[in-house]
């Protein structure tokens, strides 16, 4: 016998997703591909990119939530969104939905600074850091004086995806992370580890490592440790060893 109560099984973590219409590459989370577990997927109708971060993104949390409930009614055990700067309502979010929520990849940043050695700091790379206030930073648990490194005045990543373009050239966006990783760890040597608040920045994570030399981390290292919580592996309780018969 079999016990139910849920519509959608296997798919522990739902996505609140932007409303955007931009290319989503392999490893950008609005890519389906993008994880080795399944997700489920709700578009927040009016959530643009330029609301979520130019914007006030409580203006939306009524939105945010009323998307979640039918994600958590479908089955989904965790919730997740597409844009770090959401931080603002991961509080109204989790308290609305009684379930785990990990708004924004910024939430790593407390975690990754208890890694590091003493008098080295986590350096955070945004698509606006004009955009990213205190209070962003605050509401995911962020210290005030982490060093924060923006997009803007790049060649396409800014434009492309705060602007919500339907064509992007993704070489030149490599080309301006890798040139804001550099100048972040140029202003600021402290910096021994680096935070993409952009999920969108997921794809060019592994040439952010590779140039700086960094440990690198982004929404789909938090994912990938929120899914081990949400669903644990299944191990055997004996011991096999082929010496032994």
């Amino acid at each position: 016998m079999q016990r139910g109560g849920k519509t959608v099984y296997g798919a522990g973590i739902g996505v609140l997703m932007l409303e955007t219409r931009f290319p989503r590459i392999p490893g950008d989370i609005g890519h389906a591909e993008s994880f080795p577990f399944p997700l489920q997927y709700r578009v927040v109708r009016g959530a643009t990119p330029d609301r979520a971060v130019r914007q006030d993104p409580r203006a939306l949390v009524d939105d945010f939530i009323k998307a979640g409930r039918d994600l958590v009614d479908m089955g989904c055990d965790g919730i997740t969104t597409t844009c770090g700067y959401l931080s603002l309502i991961q509080d109204q979010i989790k308290d609305a939905l009684g379930v785990p929520v990990a708004a924004s990849s910024l939430m790593q940043v407390p975690m990754v600074q208890a890694l590091l050695p003493m008098g080295q700091k986590v350096g955070i790379l945004t698509v606006s850091q004009a955009a990213l206030t205190d209070a962003h930073l605050a509401a995911a648990g962020v210290p005030l004086d982490t060093p924060v490194m923006g997009t803007e005045g790049g060649r396409a990543f800014y434009d492309g995806f705060l602007n919500n373009r339907v064509e992007i050239d993704i070489t030149a966006c490599r080309a301006d992370l890798l040139d804001a990783a550099n100048t972040l760890c140029r202003d600021h040597p402290e910096v021994g580890a680096i935070v993409l608040e952009c999920t969108n920045m997921v794809p060019f994570a592994y040439d952010i490592r590779r140039d700086t030399g960094l440990p690198v981390y982004s929404i789909e290292s938090f994912l990938t440790w929120f899914q081990a919580g949400l669903m644990p592996r299944r191990f055997p309780i004996e011991l096999a060893d082929p010496r032994w018969r």
